[in-house]
């Protein structure tokens, strides 16, 4: 089959049929053997002396010459995209360049050279990149950990890091990975979403927003809890631009992702061992640290381990209104997940002693769900009313009622709010902070199928 006909069975079958993967394969390959050919080429003694517009222009050269020299298995548009990519190759991260380049793209999971999937949505799919082999898709892993100074090989086989530009990669190769190397990039979008974005997409209720502005001004300590992709830190995130601008923010996270538009901030982020094994920073060093930094308040990304215990000191002496993350399935699963950590410290506390604490801390529980066909909701809001008979008593002020699943596959339901009014009303009201009359009254929020946000809601 000719090279034109494989490209018509491309346009005319999809990206996934087995001829157009066979295509790719064959590009993808050819494309290796290009790249391998200029690196070989380039007089590595005079890179270090010129600027990147003269490299880049003196390889764009050399990769045309090649191509134009391939013409008799390429047409001039596959000539064209090779070029194109052979660059890619060169100064990015050859097919990898083209999904990062597409902001709907929130996740990039590479499970074998063969197999691309992406989430956009919600919802994930198969794309049509390919890699040339093992070993191209190992280069590009490299390539990537090279730029954030770190390194992946048998020694160090495994790395979790923070691109440049906030997105976070994972990567993990034999003799860990038994198939071969394995990618997972998640990304961030350059812009934040705001909480007007999580009101247009149905995510949470204005009420629901009311309540947690009112209830971040007046300090009281919250817990973000959900599962894998629920939109924990986007919410923390969009939450923050109701903490007042005059207060000093400290936030302490494994990998950078909060973007907080406040002035007075001090980012701090985890460190990893070295090869050596010598020098890491924990998130309960960074906590501890911080409250010698003067915070107004701390924000921990996500509570993993033993920092939760120190976070609690903080939120329980001076530092109210502390926010944080944790993952979990329910409120109630947050909530053992938290003792779970408390108990890593190595103290030997009684369970009634580190419920009281936390229920001391922690006022409201936030819990989010990502549910399927990818729609993410805040499912319930809880206020922790204290710790009765041994056990945590938890009241519902706002849920969501999953009703069903419409023709596309992605769940629906309904809003509602309890009736129940928060004892932390009392403090509300003691900061200055005034809530609409009927905010908290018994009453659901249909909601539109097509868009699938409330039809209407409390004014």
């Amino acid at each position: 089959m000719t090279p034109t006909q494989l490209r018509k069975l491309v346009r005319t079958q999809g990206a996934h049929s087995a001829p157009a993967r066979n295509f790719e394969l064959h590009f993808q390959r050819l494309k290796a053997q290009i790249h391998e050919q200029l690196v070989a080429s380039l007089d590595l003694s005079k890179i270090g002396h010129m600027d990147r517009n003269a490299l880049y222009a003196e390889v764009r050269a050399m990769a045309e010459a090649a191509c134009q020299a391939r013409r008799e298995v390429l047409g001039q548009i596959d000539r064209e995209r090779l070029a194109n990519e052979v660059m890619d190759e060169v100064f990015g991260l050859g097919p990898l360049e083209k999904l990062m380049a597409d902001p709907a793209v929130s996740d990039i999971l590479v499970n074998d050279p063969q197999t691309v999937y992406i989430e956009k949505g919600g919802r994930l799919y198969l794309t049509d990149v390919v890699f040339a082999d093992e070993a191209h898709l190992l280069r590009i892993i490299q390539r990537i950990v090279a730029r954030i100074g770190r390194r992946v090989d048998e020694v160090n086989p495994m790395v979790d890091a923070r691109l440049p530009d906030g997105s976070r990669v994972n990567a993990i190769i034999r003799p860990l990975a038994i198939d071969g190397p394995k990618l997972s990039i998640r990304r961030f979008g350059v812009r934040p979403l705001e909480i007007d974005d999580l009101l247009a997409n149905g995510t949470i209720l204005p009420e629901m927003t009311e309540f947690l502005a009112g209830a971040i001004e007046a300090r009281v300590g919250f817990l973000i809890s959900g599962g894998t992709g629920a939109g924990k830190t986007t919410l923390l995130n969009a939450l923050s631009a109701f903490i007042p601008p005059d207060e000093r923010l400290i936030t302490i996270e494994d990998s950078a992702e909060l973007i907080l538009k406040h002035r007075h901030v001090a980012r701090l982020e985890t460190r990893p061992a070295n090869t050596e094994g010598a020098g890491e920073i924990t998130q309960r060093d960074l906590v501890r640290n911080s409250l010698r930094m003067r915070p107004d308040r701390i924000l921990v990304g996500e509570v993993r381990g033993p920092e939760v215990w120190d976070m609690l000191q903080a939120m329980n002496t001076g530092h109210e209104g502390s926010l944080t993350t944790v993952h979990a399935n329910s409120a109630r699963d947050a909530l053992a997940r938290l003792e779970m950590m408390v108990a890593m410290t190595g103290f030997d506390l009684p369970v009634p002693v580190v419920r009281q604490y936390i229920a001391t801390g922690i006022k409201l529980i936030v819990h989010l769900a990502r549910l399927k066909g990818g729609p993410r909701h805040v499912m319930q809001i809880l206020e922790i009313v204290g710790v009765e008979n041994g056990t945590y008593r938890l009241e519902e002020v706002f849920g969501f009622e999953q009703l069903g699943v419409d023709a596309e596959g992605v769940a629906y339901g309904e809003f509602y709010a309890t009736g129940y009014q928060p004892q932390c009303l009392s403090r509300l009201k003691a900061s200055g902070v005034r809530l609409p009359e009927g905010l908290f009254e018994r009453r659901r929020f249909p909601m539109h199928l097509a868009d699938h946000t409330p039809v209407a809601h409390f004014a």
